[in-house]
């Protein structure tokens, strides 16, 4: 008897399991077949991946304070969402974050020192250390009892001054990020010179020749010359407005105020009773010498004195109140003479930019930096009509608000040129020819040598053209797309823009072929306009355009003759003269024969002649149009072909085909018509209709059947909140790019050889389903039942790919096709017919066939792409760029038809044994299917719970791999062909619409997003750039010499002239002044960039980080545990003083006296 071992059995039954689990449902495979994962190396592993943030550009999202570094020329930039941006010379930035995402109020540099502190709206002050190419926070502290309202830290002080809420200031020192035990009490500030609390404080300042005096604003208007020496109040000045900012004049001897009531407050130190001088700079003059009207609050003065002239008063705000409409403003005044610089948007803070840092010496300012609310302005003080400097950052991305965004990496490598060449004749002129005043720091090292380019799509139909090459953008070209259409002259004329009432000519898709340069764009007007790149200038005096009506209908036959048979109906409704035979298609009229609009645009198209600069170039224009008062629904699905000379779009209604060379349309269809006969869904009306009659062979297609009906209409997606118009009989017209008789007679007999291919949608049965009929055999009631139809039948095109590949199972050869994508997870396949190049292909259609495949998925489809048998991308296929407006010779005609195979008859050197591998990725799974045979050999769910958001085929290190990003907030990415899951990090939940519709991959690890309305997040997903990344990285902090102070001269010296300096540390230090209470503000060590270690920690490299972290982790805990020690003696000596103070007290008492 055979022994049986139990272990065995279990061993078998877990290498079962685990075989099943790794092949996920393929059993698709036929006998005898070798499985992929035999054929395909994949060298992608998870070590190779990596998620972390690179870089950020664009403008900071709603900005709240700034602050300058005159020696290092570097800008800080805060915001209120606790986001800082740090900008040095072209090309040198840096984004950090607080962890609370408080609000930041205020920013102060410590000059020269690498080191910049940052207040927020919690009450906690940071103190970043930027000597580091990530900055990071070395200590923070946090006000438990007070808010904060400002600070002041002098030049070359390691004191900061801490106004709060309750007006009183603090001192802390920034080293140690401690508090000093000397605090100057609000009571004790004002004494009494008011009866009531004098407010918050809004400024704090040192006399520019006396650091022993400080300057105390609050916001009542009263004023506190205090003297850190004597611990009192020198002068106090008051007035009846409120104060705002304050500015010395450098010698210390006169300030001046900026209050709410738009006037300005010229103060001498010694004399505190009345200001030495009153402006109302905006305010109309009284004559009779009465006070001038009030306007609004100067926000914040600043007072700069020049060697030679007279000094600079900037201000903002003041302007009057009848000044409504007026864009906000900023005033320079200048001896005489008073320039009004007014702003493109709300002015939230500016600072002038000196020679020199000491505030003790002549300032000479030489611009002025202002900080809007969605912009930068850097104007230069030093020119007549104070022009401003060009900026060189990309903070104009929302310029128009952003509404789609593609990336490109590894970029042909003429492209970033020619895009800059056509871009730099677009330059704006007038800037000052000085050079940008903010160039600290230096460039980082860059490793990546491929070029990188960024599309912006905009609401205003504008296009941007970024070099984001090396972890940098630049613009480089930038186009209107709204051109092409005529503008409304007045408000009230708003032609056809009923689908969206702001901004119709905003930008939804975008499909752009790097190698050929043909970039198509997709409109939410249900508009698609195709160009061309040509670096020469062209005046077109015909925009070409075609109206396409991609609306469906199911209607009742009422009355159906015996002997009609069953008939194409082809069509081409455009505005060009190729169009067929007058009678075969509808005059366009406005409105339907039931007052409905009819067969008109959106938009009207450009009748003037149009000249169009050297660069991208408008071919031709093609728009949807209204059917019976519904209008078009918009554009889901964009794909362009340059090697073809295919458009293909598609929406919830259908699909259509244009070829862009001969300007015609080669397929209108309604999605439900794509898959024929083989339909999955029952998608039957349930109402009663007649049976229709047809033929049961193919029709001739002759003159009298182009005749045509067009008004087929499908069911209109519920998502776009139309009205729906349900009809019981459906007629869609198929239009398969014939344009006359003749063209369709030669077409005949290709179609006829077709149908014996065709094993899933044959011609017959499509033939079959298209019945002819005549306009009064129609029903036009209308269905008020939305249940009369499937939702099914509103099944929207969400995906297209040309690709030259097998289309069905029978297949030896490739041939040119289109593969569809749907919400429904279904994947149909359309065979291309394409003429010879040359002139042939001028004058011959093309020809475009179903094949009969229909592929399945779980999910609306999202991405596909082919490969090859080493696993390569197989890219679609592209011409090389030609510059389109220069005649060809006759010599490059010829060698261009000799080039050009003929597409209907592929070489036949290719064997059937040549699969190619179709990836498929949907909302949930992805799978992989071989060709020609159409097995699924690989299949992956990619999530149950959510869904894919965004799906890109990308190769990384010679290899390929499938990325996605879901709304979970995951981002993961499988290798190919096998769908094996390498990364999974829970990145980002989706918080937002504008991630989902920006967010997408490219080649090399590299994906970006728009994570504000003004600034793109790019981020890497390869380890070998997050190795890297540090290096690429700029420097903020470069050694330099702080300049030489003032000279004070010889008789100042000798007489004790010139600024007085103080010993800070004798006054504030802890040996005098003593310790503030604990319980006042509570200080936090920082992390300084262990985080990051943390996450970039690998290998070798990783064990000595963590090794390094946990020393830091060490150091910190022994530093809180001394600080808890010296806490303890403090309160043992606190304890021990009182004890000896009671024992003192009750030493001679009597035991009765107690």
């Amino acid at each position: 008897m055979k022994k049986f071992n139990i272990r065995k059995v279990l061993d078998g039954l877990t290498a079962a399991a685990a075989a099943s689990a790794s092949s996920s449902s393929s059993s698709s495979q036929q006998p005898g077949q070798r499985p992929a994962d035999s054929d395909i190396v994949e060298s992608l592993c998870s070590e190779h991946f990596q998620l972390c943030k690179t870089v950020r550009h664009g403008f900071p999202y709603q900005p709240s304070a700034m602050a300058f570094d005159p020696v290092q020329k570097i800008l800080a930039i805060g915001t209120q969402t606790g986001s800082l941006r740090l900008f040095g010379r072209p090309g040198v930035e840096c984004y950090c974050q607080h962890d609370s995402s408080a609000g930041v109020i205020q920013l102060q540099f410590l000059v020269n020192e690498g080191a910049l502190v940052s207040a927020l709206a919690d009450d906690t002050l940071h103190l970043w250390n930027l000597r580091q190419k990530r900055p990071a926070i070395l200590h923070s502290l946090k006000f438990n009892k007070e808010r904060i309202t400002f600070c002041h830290l002098p030049f070359q002080s390691k004191w900061l001054y801490v106004g709060t809420e309750r007006g009183n200031v603090h001192i802390v020192n920034v080293e140690s990020f401690t508090l000093s035990g000397y605090v100057i009490m609000w009571n004790k500030a004002i004494e009494l010179s008011s009866k009531s609390h004098p407010g918050l404080i809004v400024h704090i300042s040192d006399n520019p020749m006396d650091e022993g005096k400080l300057l105390i604003g609050f916001e009542s208007g009263t004023l506190v010359l205090w003297d850190l020496k004597s611990k009192k109040g020198e002068y106090r000045y008051s007035y009846d407005e409120a104060i705002h900012s304050v500015a010395w004049h450098h010698e210390g001897k006169q300030f001046v105020c900026s209050h709410s009531d738009g006037s300005l407050t010229v103060w001498n130190v010694r004399s505190p009773i009345k200001p030495a001088q009153i402006i109302t700079p905006h305010a109309k003059q009284p004559k009779d010498g009465k006070k001038p009207e009030s306007c609004k609050p100067i926000l914040k003065v600043e007072y700069r004195t020049c060697k030679s002239g007279d000094p600079f008063i900037i201000f903002s705000g003041g302007l009057s109140y009848d000044t409504v409409g007026r864009r906000p403003c900023l005033t320079v005044m200048h001896g005489k003479s008073t320039a009004v610089l007014e702003m493109d948007y709300p002015i939230v803070d500016f600072l002038t930019l000196c020679e020199t840092p000491y505030p003790s010496d002549f300032q000479d300012p030489f611009a002025v930096v202002v900080l809007l609310e969605k912009d930068l302005v850097v104007v230069d003080l030093g020119q007549n009509g104070y022009p401003i400097f060009e900026n060189p950052y990309p903070l104009d991305i929302h310029e128009s608000p952003v509404t789609c965004c593609e990336y490109f990496a590894d970029c042909p490598v003429d492209l970033i040129p020619a895009l800059y060449s056509v871009g730099a004749k677009q330059k704006r002129q007038g800037y000052s020819k000085k050079e940008w005043p903010i160039n600290g720091g230096n460039w980082g090292l860059g490793t990546q040598s491929y070029p990188e380019i960024i599309i912006t799509g905009h609401a205003d139909g504008s296009l941007k053209f970024w070099d984001a090459s090396a972890i940098t953008l630049q613009v480089l070209y930038k186009m209107k797309t709204s051109k092409v259409f005529e503008k409304s002259r007045n408000k009230e004329e708003k032609p056809y823009t009923d689908i969206v009432d702001e901004d119709p000519y905003a930008i939804q898709i975008i499909s752009w072929c790097p190698e050929s340069r043909m970039l198509c764009v997709a409109g939410v007007s249900a508009h698609v306009i195709v160009y061309k790149f040509s670096k020469q200038e062209v005046t077109t005096e015909v925009i070409q355009m075609l109206e396409i009506r991609l609306h469906y209908e199911i209607n009742d036959l009422e009355s159906p003759e015996t002997d009609q048979i069953s008939t194409v109906g082809i069509s081409c409704q455009g505005s060009n003269s190729q169009t067929a035979n007058s009678q075969s298609h509808p005059s366009t009229s406005s409105t339907s024969s039931d007052g409905l609009r009819d067969n008109v645009p959106c938009l009207k198209i450009r009748s003037t002649p149009l000249k169009q600069a050297a660069g991208y170039q408008a071919e031709v224009v093609i728009q949807l149009v209204w059917v019976n008062g519904e209008p078009p629904q918009q554009i889901t699905s964009l794909a362009v072909n340059s090697s073809y000379g295919l458009l293909v779009f598609g929406n919830c209604n259908g699909i259509a085909m244009v070829d862009y060379i001969q300007k015609t349309i080669l397929l209108n269809l309604g999605t439900i018509e794509l898959y024929g006969s083989n339909d999955p869904y029952q998608r039957q009306p349930k109402s009663p209709r007649k049976t229709r009659q047809a033929s049961g062979g193919l029709c001739d297609i002759n003159e009298s059947s182009t005749v045509l009906d067009d008004r087929c209409k499908s069911p209109t997606s519920a998502k776009m909140s139309r009205k729906l118009s349900l009809p019981t009989e459906l007629k869609p017209d198929l239009e398969l790019g014939f344009e006359s008789k003749n063209k369709a007679q030669g077409l005949n007999h290709h179609l006829e050889k077709r149908q014996l291919k065709n094993d899933g949608w044959s011609m017959t049965s499509l033939y079959m389903h298209f019945t002819h009929v005549k306009d009064n055999s129609f029903s036009r009631s209308r269905s008020s039942s939305v249940t009369s139809i499937d939702k099914e039948s509103r099944e929207a095109i969400t995906a297209l790919h040309f690709s030259e590949t097998y289309t069905r199972k029978a297949d030896t050869c490739t041939s040119p096709c289109l593969w569809v994508g749907t919400t429904l997870g279904t994947v149909l396949v359309i065979v291309l017919n394409l003429p010879p190049g040359g002139e042939q292909r001028l004058t011959q259609p093309v020809i475009v066939s179903p094949s009969g495949t229909i592929l399945r998925l779980k999910g609306a489809i999202l991405r596909m792409a082919f490969l090859d048998t080493t696993g390569s991308i197989i890219h679609p296929a592209h011409d090389p760029w030609k510059e389109p407006n220069i005649q060809e010779e006759k010599d490059e005609k010829d060698k261009c038809r000799k080039l050009r195979p003929v597409s209907v008859s592929p070489s036949s050197s290719q064997e059937i044994s040549e699969t190619q591998y179709a990836v498929i990725c949907s909302e949930k799974q992805a799978k992989v299917i071989s060709l020609p045979s159409q097995n699924c050999v690989y299949k992956h769910n990619i999530t149950e719970t959510s869904f894919v958001l965004r799906a890109d085929i990308v190769g990384l290190n010679g290899s390929t791999c499938l990325a996605c990003f879901c709304a979970n907030g995951h981002i993961m990415t499988f290798s190919l062909p096998s769908v094996r899951p390498l990364l999974d990090v829970n990145y980002l939940p989706l918080t937002d619409m504008r991630i989902a519709r920006t967010f997408c991959f490219t080649n090399n690890g590299q994906a970006l997003y728009l994570v504000s309305p003004t600034e793109i997040q790019r981020i890497t997903y390869s380890q070998g750039t997050c190795e890297n990344l540090q290096e690429m990285l700029g420097e903020l902090f470069t050694p330099v010499e702080t300049p030489d102070a003032p000279n004070r001269g010889f008789f100042k010296g000798l007489f004790g002239g010139g600024a007085q300096s103080l010993d800070r540390e004798e006054l504030f230090g802890e040996s005098v002044a003593g310790k503030a209470s604990r319980s006042l503000a509570q200080h936090i060590p920082g992390t300084g960039g262990i985080e990051g270690v943390k996450g970039a920690a690998s290998g070798v490299a990783g064990e000595l980080a963590r090794a390094r972290i946990a020393l830091d982790e060490r150091g910190q805990k022994l530093s809180e545990l001394e600080e808890r020690t010296a806490a303890m003696l403090y309160s043992a000596d606190t304890f021990s003083k009182h004890a000896h103070e009671m024992m003192l007290k009750c030493k001679d008492k009597k035991w009765y006296q107690f």
